[in-house]
């Protein structure tokens, strides 16, 4: 009798676990998903709007899958000098990450590359005379660093 329960308690672990793993596979991203990251990775201020408008409410996003993770501007200061960089760094991190898990990262770095330029220089435009230009010139060395250091994080992944 204890043997018949068991076998019986057996198939019945089974029979669930069975049903588990057939009942419904798992979510795919949506077919729009290529398109969605190419618009919020652009280098117009309109990209940039709804792309941050989409990281506020991330979760009516979910179903897409995104990595919204991001360290700023990694080993720099994400506000040098006072100006804030941060932002910027995170949606060119938004796409560096994204692109990556696409494996279109070598297609797309250059524009993630400008577009990361435009959102610093629109930091930038806030302010004037010296400020500005002190500003212009941080955000020229910012993007030369991504711009060559991310070659190197392309060129990894081509030899890969």
């Amino acid at each position: 009798m204890l043997r018949q329960m068991r076998l019986s308690a057996g198939a019945a672990v089974a029979a669930v676990a069975a049903a588990l793993l057939t009942a419904a596979p798992a979510q795919a991203a949506p077919a729009d998903k290529p398109e969605v990251l190419s618009r919020w990775t652009q280098t117009s201020a309109t990209s940039y709007q709804s792309w941050n408008a989409a990281r506020q409410n991330q979760a009516a996003w979910a179903a897409y899958g995104f990595d919204w993770s991001t360290d700023y501007c990694t080993t720099s200061p994400d506000n040098p000098y006072g100006y804030p960089f941060a932002q910027s760094c995170a949606r060119h991190d938004f796409g560096y990450r994204n692109y990556k898990a696409a494996g279109q990262f070598a297609a797309n770095k250059d524009r993630l590359d400008s577009a990361f330029y435009a959102d610093l220089k629109r930091v930038c435009a806030a302010y004037s005379g010296e400020r500005r230009t002190e500003c212009d010139s941080l955000a020229r060395v910012y993007y030369e660093a991504v711009r060559i250091l991310g070659l190197r994080q392309a060129d990894a992944g081509k030899a890969a």
